[in-house]
């Protein structure tokens, strides 16, 4: 048993649990509850999601936490912030009580991903990576099951307020971290991770890659589940209902997903992620039969699955020494565009829905060439491959 705790993968995996048991419940229960009980639009919900995003673009101050504490505490204490901001949130049903309490379960889900990406990519091998962060995404899901099931029983079947479903989400999420907190002892990558934030002109398609998917997620997170609830009448509990479907689909395809990324390498995997998503946000723009649009979300998510590829063509390409920082880094390039995004979609929203989904199919073109620049074999030296097939030297 001593030996079973003392595996870094299990540290991680029981964190990759806990995570999805709070934003779970905060994801499910958002939309029903900013409209019923805090009366928002597609406005506040915008400027909500924009406040979200925050955080996440100030992900670099965990790398400058660092020298205050180690990887694994900033992880710790960044999902002790997650569970207890969203425990709270059910306690403050008003616009400024959920713009707080979404800046603070933010604040935690941002910084623990940072940490993550970084001892992920540190603790286990390029080639088990693949799989591993499979499994990882997997474990999310399968703890996504178990959040949007508590949403669902207990909405619609024990009658429970929302605000009891938050408080029993944040409060799992708490107690999970602080087992780990006290089972498990220091863990460290081989390399002592820089302390300060380093930005790598050879890094440069690696970044453009984030950014342009953190312009993608927000389309994804915001407005398509709010799709559900505005156009098509979806209630809270039918919402957690295909949360289900879509974790269970995940559950079982994450793992298999980060075996073919390892089979087909980042360049391929990434090309059909684009235009799969090309394709599904076209279909977002003009659907008009809820099943249809259920669908979607569906295949949408799971080519999130695929995003994994972005993880192991850094860790291919990037000194080990600049994991850590460029994880801190990466999520703040991933959310320039989502902290704008959001509130600019917002007032899009009202004129034309359409319109946003249109935007998005045209941000997975730009990603899609920006795929197509990925070497089939991603090295230090070899990141970029042109157009003509030679490799660009950005060094």
């Amino acid at each position: 048993m001593l030996n079973l705790i003392r595996r870094p993968e299990l540290f991680l995996f029981l964190l990759a649990g806990a995570m999805p048991l709070s934003m779970g419940v905060w994801m499910a229960l958002l939309n029903n509850f900013a409209i019923e009980k805090a009366a928002f639009t597609g406005v506040e919900i915008g400027i909500l999601q924009s406040l979200r995003e925050i955080p996440g673009f100030i992900s670099f101050g965990a790398v400058l936490l660092l020298v205050l504490m180690r990887e694994q505490t900033l992880a710790l204490v960044s999902m002790l912030l997650l569970g207890l901001g969203t425990a709270a949130t059910g306690f403050f049903p008003s616009e400024v009580g959920l713009y707080c309490t979404t800046v603070l379960m933010s604040m935690g889900f941002h910084y623990y991903e940072t940490m993550n990406q970084s001892l992920s990519l540190q603790l286990f091998s390029k080639e088990e990576a693949p799989h591993r962060l499979g499994q990882m995404v997997a474990i999310g899901s399968f703890a996504s099951l178990v959040a949007f099931a508590l949403v669902w029983l207990a909405l619609d079947i024990s009658g429970l307020s929302m605000q009891t479903v938050y408080l029993l989400g944040g409060g799992v999420t708490v107690g999970i971290t602080l087992f780990c907190w006290l089972a498990f002892p220091r863990m460290e990558g081989k390399v002592e991770q820089h302390k300060k934030l380093l930005l790598r002109k050879r890094y440069w398609l690696y970044y453009a890659l984030v950014f342009m998917g953190g312009a993608r997620r927000q389309i994804f997170m915001v407005f398509a589940s709010f799709l559900m609830v505005e156009k098509f009448g979806f209630s809270a509990g039918e919402i957690s209902i295909m949360f289900l479907i879509n974790g269970a689909l995940n559950m079982v395809c994450a793992p298999r997903i980060g075996k073919l990324i390892g089979f087909w390498g980042e360049r391929k995997t990434l090309t059909i992620e684009y235009i799969g998503l090309i394709i599904v946000f076209t279909a977002y723009a003009i659907v008009s039969d809820p099943w249809i649009a259920v669908g979607l979300y569906i295949a949408d998510h799971l080519l999130f699955s695929m995003a994994i590829a972005q993880k192991t063509y850094l860790q291919k390409i990037a000194d080990p020494k600049d994991l850590a920082s460029t994880a801190g880094v990466s999520f703040t390039i991933n959310h320039i565009a989502a902290v704008v995004l959001p509130a600019a979609y917002g007032v899009l929203w009202i004129i034309s829905p359409a319109a946003v989904f249109l935007t998005g199919a045209a941000l997975g073109g730009v990603s899609l060439i920006l795929a197509r620049m990925v070497p089939e074999k991603p090295a230090p030296g070899e990141e970029v491959i042109l157009f003509s097939g030679k490799i660009a030297n950005a060094s």
